[in-house]
């Protein structure tokens, strides 16, 4: 079973997503720092630095929005974007000019230090598809695994799509039927009008924010409503607009009047969340440690001893630890570029065996992952793209 749980205060909404009674995914979204991630702005670029490949737009928030020009330029991958490509002889002041309008999506969140990362490339998100203007492609989810889908549910979208779009299906889309998918996609298309028109209503007083995406909450919905077995949630017009959104969503959701609607199981869970030390059933234990630069992640053997040879007990704790990181990285949300320090393998097959258990566990993770693999050092290599900011 699959549930999601609102709990609200003065201060945020506690939101937690539970599968068979474990709590899989955790995200806290504070009233007074709300995310922007995936909002669309009309911004003014207030400062162009050439040096850099860089500007600076203002948004409307307090600080102003980090645009760089691999953000700017036309993909030229559908996989890898600009992220590839040299930027060296490209000048940005071709591109922004000081005092411009310009249409903008948040890509990352602003932080206490820096202000949003933006991107003039947007996209509108749906259930089933992402609709990616000014594109061509049509790309499909990597955990669409099953080669018959995949081909039916690009034969549908590109016989359906307008010039000028690109597609990203979403696994979501598995099973669905044509009308479904092509309801939606004429439905972002609309969508996407009405942004531009907007921008051409706003341009010349910006900064204008013209699409939200609602938070954290929405984006959760969106995702999952149709796995989402249970609702729970004790505030009133959050109630509201999950009825008035998702009307589907009316058989399944529960009002609870209460100040704290998590039971001491969940709460136990959710504490669990916040340690930087993790008990493993072994007797080892993992410690996460979270900078602005990346994510480390240490595998200790704690009070294990095993029963066997050395590599076999080294193996044991590496496993049982490569499960509980998977669980951890989800549930918490991290993203960006995570470093594993495994206690030491002598053999290469043991090596191998972490990166498949791994990348199993992984499947069950909504994210965007990439096992890069182990480094001359034994340090393994990953990244993984956050849903959303916490």
């Amino acid at each position: 079973m699959k549930e999601i749980i609102i709990n609200n205060d003065n201060q945020k909404s506690n939101i937690v997503v539970i599968e068979s009674g474990k709590v899989v995914e955790h995200y806290n979204e504070y009233y007074d720092n709300k995310t922007i991630e995936g909002n669309i702005y009309v911004g003014k670029v207030v400062s162009v630095l050439p040096g850099m490949q860089a500007a600076f737009v203002d948004i409307g928030e307090e600080k102003n929005a980090f645009l760089h020009i691999k953000d700017v330029l036309p993909k030229a991958s559908n996989v890898t974007g600009n992220k590839n490509e040299k930027m060296s002889g490209i000048d940005i002041k071709k591109y922004v000019k000081v005092g411009m309008p310009i249409l903008v999506q948040v890509k990352k969140d602003k932080v206490e230090t820096k202000g949003a990362r933006i991107s003039t490339d947007v996209n509108i998100p749906g259930r089933y598809i992402a609709l990616i203007p000014n594109s061509e492609f049509v790309t499909v989810s990597n955990k669409i695994d099953d080669d018959n889908e995949i081909s039916r549910l690009k034969e549908i979208v590109e016989k359906n799509i307008g010039s000028g779009f690109g597609v990203v299906i979403r696994t979501a889309a598995i099973g669905k039927s044509e009308d479904e998918i092509i309801s939606e996609i004429k439905k972002l298309e609309d969508t996407y009008k009405e942004i531009t028109q907007r921008y051409e209503e706003e341009k010349e007083n910006p900064p204008k924010k013209i699409f939200d995406v609602g938070g954290i909450i929405n984006k959760i919905l969106l995702a999952l409503i149709e796995d989402i077995e249970k609702i729970s949630v004790n505030d009133k017009k959050i109630y509201d607009f999950i009825n008035r959104e998702y009307p589907e969503a009316e058989k399944i959701i529960n009002l609870v009047d209460s100040d704290e609607i998590f039971d001491e199981d969940i709460k136990a869970q959710i504490e669990k969340l916040e340690n930087r030390k993790i008990w493993l059933n072994c007797g080892g234990f993992i410690t996460i440690d979270r900078t602005e630069a990346l994510t480390a992640i240490d595998v200790n053997t704690g009070k294990y001893t095993g029963s066997g040879t050395l590599e076999e007990t080294v193996l044991k704790v590496n496993e049982e630890a490569t499960i509980e990181i998977a669980k951890q990285l989800r549930a918490r949300d991290i993203g960006g570029i995570i470093i594993i320090d495994y206690i030491d393998m002598e053999e290469k097959e043991s090596e191998a065996k972490i990166i498949e258990v791994l990348n199993k566990c992984l499947k069950q993770d909504r994210a965007k992952t990439q096992v890069i693999g182990f480094t001359p050092l034994h340090l393994l290599e990953m990244t993984r793209k956050h849903l959303y900011t916490n």
